[in-house]
């Protein structure tokens, strides 16, 4: 089969590599659409230590079951599906009270670090567990459906944050997550939603997709804007969607006493912490990891309207140029949101949103 392999770092071929075969309990499928994640292009590099070489990389993705393993009863050849990213042992503690995003043998898809590698979707075929699948509306599109693990994603920060509706709330970070956090706090009931981001272009896109107010800003001039339209108070509840040391502290001057700061972004592995301004203040500081059987519900979401994910996709493009997409995305080219990669062979080439 074709592969997109990343032989070693800020290095992608197109290659041949063995076709995979279905375990007892195993999906294979053929890849219709593999979006490009923020944490690939950074694993690209090096930086995360996460995308170890050689690696076939990609997991937000969805295709066509082929074959199945003899002991899958609930899918068929020809079933159209999507996976969840994380592999989950369905037996640990946390698998067993539906937190599978916390599995103690918890794997990711198209990840290789030192514990474990296991491929991914910029391939024609992968094999999965049946249990991390679900099956895809007929009126769902593969660049649709290779959107749901970044809506996923948005939902369970939501979920977590456990908002009771009528909230203010402030999403920090106007990138693909950040984005989706601003649709799913609009689906949570939220009475205001602010947006800041330091890119007037993204900004504009979160307008569009429902944000009462943006602000071309950060640091203290953020947190001396949104203290100004909360009369002085803060907002609820703060979605931070970058990961960094700045943000994440203009993110704790942004909440009222008592709000809570969700912490979704993660970029940067280790931060110093304002410490006083939230013991002081009593914030509740929430981190959010992966999803946890969110998938159900984005699938819901995006076919009824609710969740918009179309004018997220920069590009759908074949595999044999996803090399370039890469280094594009590497290069931090303006405008470029989402680029979905396309395996099979009619893909056609370039086609853009």
């Amino acid at each position: 089969m074709k592969a997109l392999l990343l032989s070693k770092y800020n290095h992608l071929e197109l290659t041949d590599l063995p076709s995979p075969a279905p375990g007892p309990d195993e999906l294979l499928i053929q890849v219709s659409a593999c979006g490009i994640c923020g944490s690939d292009v950074h694993g690209y590099d090096g930086s995360t230590g996460r995308r170890i070489p050689p690696i076939v990389m990609g997991h937000e993705a969805a295709g066509v079951v082929t074959a199945v393993g003899p002991e899958v009863k609930d899918f068929a050849p020809g079933d159209r599906v999507t996976f969840d990213s994380t592999v989950y042992c369905g037996k640990c503690e946390y698998c067993l009270k539906g937190e599978v995003n916390l599995c103690n043998q918890r794997q990711v898809i198209g990840v290789s670090c030192g514990e474990y590698r296991r491929a991914g979707a910029f391939a024609e075929f992968l094999t999965v567990p049946a249990r991390i699948a679900y099956q895809l509306p007929a009126s769902f599109s593969f660049a649709e459906a290779a959107m749901l693990e970044a809506v996923s994603v948005a939902l369970h920060g939501v979920a977590v944050t456990e908002m009771k509706g009528g909230e203010t709330v402030l999403v920090i970070g106007a990138g693909m997550i950040g984005l989706l956090l601003l649709q799913a706090a609009r689906v949570a009931g939220c009475s205001r939603i602010f947006v800041s981001d330091v890119d007037a272009t993204r900004l504009a896109l979160a307008k569009e997709l429902g944000a009462d107010v943006t602000m071309l800003a950060s640091g203290a001039s953020l947190t001396e804007e949104v203290l100004r339209m909360t009369g002085n108070v803060g907002v609820d509840v703060v979605l931070e969607a970058v990961g960094r040391e700045e943000t994440i502290a203009a993110g704790i001057d942004c909440t009222r006493k008592g709000g809570t700061v969700t912490l979704v972004g993660n970029i940067s592995p280790q931060i110093m912490l304002p410490l006083q301004k939230v013991v002081s203040r009593q914030i509740r500081l929430q981190g959010s990891c992966a999803s946890a059987g969110e998938y159900p519900q984005a699938i819901e979401l995006i076919a009824n309207g609710k969740i918009k994910v179309d004018s997220l996709i920069t590009a759908i493009a074949p595999l044999s140029e996803g090399p370039s997409w890469f280094e594009r995305l590497h290069a931090r080219e303006p405008n470029l949101m989402k680029i979905v990669l396309d395996p099979r062979s009619t893909a056609a080439a370039g086609a853009t949103r």
